[in-house]
């Protein structure tokens, strides 16, 4: 069916269907902001191959979380600012941008080498990590640089080393000689009790105002009193523009470094572009498949004809919510195929018609955008090119548009792109006008996309849709089945007749009163009525056959079973007979070899006379073994011969057997036929020929009887019935 490659989905097919609601469950289960991102601009493919490697990749993923053969992290800050800027010539990346790149340089890294050890777990991962050029020149570079915490190592360069040994050395120089004028000044007590301070990152004395004049230095400041002056001595204050001299260089030396640094990543720009775009994709595969497993989703078989088989799907917005709240979501089983492409949905509101609607058009949106879907094992799916969607109120406010205006160029866009190659999805078709011109015109749209070949699934109350569904040969009904007493759906799609909107009932069940009801039934047309009435008689029939079927079906396993288990009993018991038969067999035997020996014993008790002893031993012995000998080939050809012979003869006589029960059976026939046929009455017990089944007669009208089985009741012709046992007087 597909081509090489498919069209984009309209918009409006994404929004009719819930398709961002997804796409924020995917984003929320994100682990990069690059991968949120990405995950909220998912849409379906449009070329195949890129769609199967994509659903490979989740499937693939999905795999990881039950074995051994775990996925690595592929989390990263992202490099974005820092791509930009190694794309500017004379540009500088700061410090923290080359610990970002070296860490999603070794994650890329460390998922090449990953999926080279497990390509056969992960073919298709595999082969998308070896796109990607594998180089430790990245991290050896940034690493030989910059060490663990992010700071720049001394021996980046050999002028960095010693201007940090000349840094070194002034700073305890600074250290020392403040500490000598400390203590000399608080010898001389022109010290405060603190003794000393920081004023701008520089160590200074706490000088007594009344001193400040005897203590040689630069004032830094004072106290808010003014009691204290904060004075930094003459000796630290020359080590100190040292230090800053050479705390200038040290920043020059490490910006140069840097320089080199970014130029040295400069080639790598687009590689660094490849691997960040890599780990996002990554996490969004992640994200699909995270997705998936919290709703039980598998990659169907995807067939090239055109055949959807959903079994058991379920909707997975719905089936997530309903699985958070503990409550029961249903599943439906649906079917699209050449010979069937068109399915009309009927029955009353609240059925769960919408639902199934969306549940076929959103699981069809999902799989063409790479994600698994929540279905059986067993179903089969098909890629379409276009997904046409009618659904939900489509009031336009902004265009000033009612419902119908609306729908109606809904439909003509629908005209301009249904082809062979589309799944149209039209919720309530044909409504928003009046019922009869609007249902004529949503009958002839309906014809025009059978013509084409859509495939498609619609939800009406239209009666005349129902009718055009059950003409023509490739379209069928199905309804939404509904319990008739309670009135409360059952959430089941039931293909192959359309179904009642029990309009009437439900009113009353709403509490309508009876006799409005009755002068609303009066108002349209009599045969409109009946039409309804006859399809909510035929679902109700449906249930009662569908109980009766399983329990019919119940009590036939049962009895399967029963019959394998005295089966298995009867050849067990056959088994033991058998090996009891030879054990008695053999048992006799011995005992008469016993006896025998015994008499012998007894006379040689007698007369202790040897030779004749041996010689009955041997008689003995001698008898027994022309027992054991082997026969010879004439002998065994002779007896083949005979045995054939026998079986021959055994065949004929079961063959003239046959024929005597045969025409034995036909003399039954020809005198039960010319007996007279019993009457047959109300309470008589029957049964139709050559059934089990025995039945008694509730009613015999012309020439019918409905016959009570227990389980079910059947209407059969009288002529096909024979009489088992007469009512009792």
């Amino acid at each position: 069916m597909q081509k090489a490659s498919m069209h984009n989905i309209h918009q409006k097919t994404l929004q009719d269907l819930e398709f961002a609601t997804v796409l924020s469950h995917i984003q929320e289960l994100c682990t990069t902001e690059h991968g949120k991102e990405k995950a909220l601009g998912v849409l379906p493919y449009n070329r195949k191959e890129m769609l199967f490697t994509a659903l490979k990749h989740t499937s693939e993923y999905v795999a990881s979380f039950d074995n051994n053969n775990k996925i690595p992290g592929h989390y990263f800050d992202s490099i974005s600012q820092e791509i930009k800027l190694l794309g500017i010539e004379n540009t500088l990346i700061e410090l923290g941008g080359f610990k970002k790149i070296a860490g999603i340089s070794n994650a890329v890294n460390v998922h090449i080498l990953f999926f080279r050890k497990f390509k056969e777990y992960y073919p298709t991962l595999h082969q998308t990590a070896e796109q990607l050029t594998y180089t430790t020149a990245i991290t050896e570079e940034i690493n030989r640089i910059i060490d663990r915490f992010g700071e720049i190592k001394d021996d980046a360069s050999a002028t960095l080393a010693s201007v940090r040994r000349a840094i070194n050395e002034v700073r305890g120089k600074i250290n020392q000689s403040f500490l000598s004028a400390l203590q000399s000044c608080n010898s001389a007590g022109y010290l405060d009790d603190i003794r000393e301070t920081v004023v701008e990152n520089r160590r200074v004395l706490a000088v007594k105002a009344m001193y400040r004049k005897r203590v040689k230095g630069a004032i830094m400041g004072s106290s808010k009193t003014g009691s204290i002056v904060y004075i930094e001595p003459d000796a630290t204050l020359r080590y100190s523009r040292e230090l800053n001299n050479l705390e200038y260089e040290e920043k020059e030396e490490v910006k140069r470094i840097l320089k080199a640094l970014t130029d040295f990543l400069r080639p790598y720009v687009l590689l660094l572009e490849d691997y960040q775009e890599f780990l996002a994709a990554t996490d969004v595969i992640a994200a699909k498949a995270k997705y998936a497993v919290s709703m039980n989703g598998i990659l169907p078989e995807i067939t090239e004809d055109r055949e959807m088989n959903l079994i058991d799907a379920y909707h997975p917005l719905l089936y997530l919510t309903n699985t958070k709240k503990k409550a029961k979501t249903y599943p439906q089983t649906i079917s699209l195929q050449q010979d069937n492409r068109i399915i009309v949905i009927s029955g009353p509101n609240a059925g769960g018609k919408s639902i199934t609607l969306k549940t076929v058009g959103l699981l069809q949106l999902m799989l063409q955008s790479g994600m698994l879907v929540p279905i059986h094992p067993r179903s089969k799916m098909c890629l379409f090119d276009r997904i046409l969607t009618d659904i939900g109120d489509n009031q336009s406010i902004e265009n000033h548009l009612s419902t119908y205006s609306y729908r109606l160029k809904n439909m003509n866009f629908f005209l301009r792109k249904c082809n062979a190659q589309t799944l149209f999805l039209i919720d309530e078709f044909g409504t928003g006008s009046d019922p009869e011109l609007g249902g004529a015109l949503a009958e002839t749209f309906l014809e025009e996309f059978y013509h084409r070949e859509a495939f498609g699934i619609i939800t009406t109350h239209y009666a005349n849709l129902k009718m055009l569904a059950n003409e023509l040969p490739y379209a069928s009904n199905a309804n939404m089945l509904f319990d008739s007493k309670s009135l409360e759906p059952v959430f089941r799609l039931i293909v192959g007749e359309a179904g009642s909107s029990f309009t009437f009932e439900v009113a009353q069940k709403n509490g309508i009163p009876y006799s409005l009801i009755n002068r609303a039934k009066k108002k349209i047309e009599r045969g409109k009525v009946r039409f309804d009435a006859t399809i909510a008689k035929l679902q109700k029939e449906r249930n009662r056959m569908e109980k009766t079927s399983k329990q019919l079906k119940d009590e036939e396993v049962k009895a399967r079973d029963e019959a394998t288990r005295l089966e298995s009993l009867n050849e067990k018991i056959q088994s033991k007979l058998e090996s009891y038969q030879q054990l008695f067999d053999h048992n006799q035997r011995m005992i008469y070899l016993g006896n025998k020996v015994n008499d012998i014993a007894e006379t040689y008790f007698t007369d202790k006379k040897k030779r004749p002893l041996i010689s009955e031993f041997l008689k003995i012995v001698e008898t027994e073994n022309s027992k054991r000998k082997p026969k010879a080939p004439k002998e065994k050809k002779k007896e083949k011969i005979q045995k054939e012979q026998v079986a021959r003869e055994m065949e004929k006589k079961v063959e003239v057997i046959r024929e005597k029960k045969k025409e034995e059976k036909k003399q039954a026939v020809r005198q039960e036929q010319n007996k007279p046929k019993p009457v047959l009455k109300v309470g008589d017990r029957v049964r139709l020929p050559d059934g089990k089944a025995v039945g008694s007669i509730e009613t015999i009208e012309k020439n019918k009887a409905l016959v009570n089985y227990g389980l079910f009741t059947t209407s059969v012709s009288l002529d096909q019935l024979e009489l088992v046992q007469a009512m009792k007087k």
